[in-house]
């Protein structure tokens, strides 16, 4: 059942027999469209969150980047509930509890009168595609092991990073031609393609014998332990608190580029270029990672990313205190090379020590180290005043508070030199 297939040859499957096999094109296409469910529901929406604010009377612009950490704060509480789900029950049935909470959450927003109901069916769309995106990563890990499945991902990634390149030009796109809520018909319309696509094409991957009671003791032993053992512990933070700063781009990018450098109508461009650029270095570090190691890779990253932060706030506060767009975008471009490198491996190490509750311990960590993201990115967004100097200090106290904390869980172990 392992292994990697030829593209012309279809993926290993286990049931539902008459359902067709996948090859392995057709998978890595179908995987990375279930991923990429979660960066097109946050990314298309950026262009419209002026409209939204004028449409639902939003008293404060700095209350629409709630629009986006409401996804995340769904998408965070999620994932604690479909790992054991998929253990338990199989892989398709929670992918489908999650796209038809998914698709409420969509027609909730499109509905909604207020603020808080376009809130309450953001989380609810976050909730939802929880299901689908922590799913499609077990199903991963049914079918491919090793050197196959580093590949089979880094196929997956090839295609994933286009999508938050170009979901911003969509989202305008459709502003064009229609009103906001027509971004929320259209995240219809792709979740039902893709649930339809995932339901007729690829069959359960996990057999009933490999399937493990429903237990919320595990779950919270799993929570225990990812705080009692220093390094699930310390990277955990670590990631947590790399990611906060970048939710906080997410969520106020679009007034940032339109408020700060008069760039509305260039945004989804300029918006694009970061992207790909986080896109590349998760490309990248594969290479990387085997020659300079995890841990030895995320310090150098870890390094870069907080003394060029540091840097740049000493050039706001001295000689720009409005700094030319090019030299903000080559700031976040070098800033985004580092988290793109760090992300994969902080995780990877958070989970190291937990191989013996891999699953639960994968929910955990994501978990606590989004709601880590989510706390402190919402402190940096609603911080911003019309300058760029609250986004650049919180890249700045993040990422040095995420190194002395890597610099502490690392103490009294082993140098890693090389990837385990």
């Amino acid at each position: 059942m392992k292994g990697i297939l030829p593209l012309d040859q279809p993926a290993p499957s286990t049931s539902l027999p008459n359902s067709k096999d996948l090859g392995l094109f057709e998978f890595v296409i179908l995987a990375a469209m279930m991923q990429s469910l979660v960066a097109l529901s946050v990314d298309a929406m950026l262009p419209a969150l002026p409209q939204i604010g004028r449409d639902l009377q939003v008293a404060r612009a700095n209350d629409t980047q709630l629009v986006i950490m409401a996804m995340f704060t769904g998408f965070t509480l999620g994932q604690l509930a479909y790992g054991p789900l998929s253990d338990s029950l199989g892989r398709k049935r929670p992918a489908f509890l999650g796209f038809a909470i998914y698709l409420l959450g969509s027609a909730v927003c499109i509905f909604s009168t207020t603020l808080p109901i376009l809130l309450a069916g953001r989380v609810l769309q976050g909730l939802g595609i929880a299901g689908p995106r922590t799913v499609m990563n077990a199903i991963v890990r049914d079918l491919y092991q090793g050197p196959e499945m580093a590949r089979v991902i880094s196929f997956i990634m090839s295609v994933f990073i286009l999508v938050p390149a170009i979901a911003p030009t969509i989202g305008q796109g459709i502003l064009l031609l229609a009103s906001w809520r027509a971004i929320f018909v259209m995240f219809v319309f792709e979740g039902l393609a893709v649930m339809t696509w995932f339901g007729l094409r690829l069959r359960e991957t996990l057999p009933e014998e490999r399937r493990v009671p429903l237990s919320v003791k595990t779950t919270i032993s799993g929570i225990r332990e990812v705080f009692r053992i220093r390094e699930a512990l310390g990277y955990t933070l670590s990631t947590g608190l790399v990611f906060s700063p970048f939710l906080a781009y997410l969520s106020g990018a679009q007034q940032i580029f339109s408020e700060v450098f008069d760039k509305a109508e260039e945004f989804p461009y300029l918006f694009a270029i970061l992207a790909l650029s986080l896109g590349t270095a998760s490309l990248l570090n594969s290479r990387l990672v085997k020659r300079f190691g995890m841990y030895q890779l995320s310090l150098i990253s870890i390094s870069v990313y907080s003394i060029s932060a540091i840097a740049f706030l000493v050039l706001l506060e001295t000689l720009f205190p409005q700094p030319p767009l090019v030299m903000f975008m080559g700031y976040l471009i070098l800033t985004f090379l580092c988290i793109g490198l760090l992300f994969g491996n902080l995780n990877a190490l958070a989970m190291q020590p937990l191989g013996h509750i891999a699953g639960v311990g994968a929910s955990v960590v994501g978990t606590v180290s989004m709601l880590i993201s989510i706390t402190v990115g919402i402190f940096i967004g609603q911080s911003f005043d019309g300058t760029v100097f609250p986004l650049i200090t919180g890249f700045a106290v993040c990422s040095s508070l995420a190194a002395l904390i890597m610099l502490w869980t690392q103490q009294g172990q082993p140098p890693q030199l090389h990837t385990p």
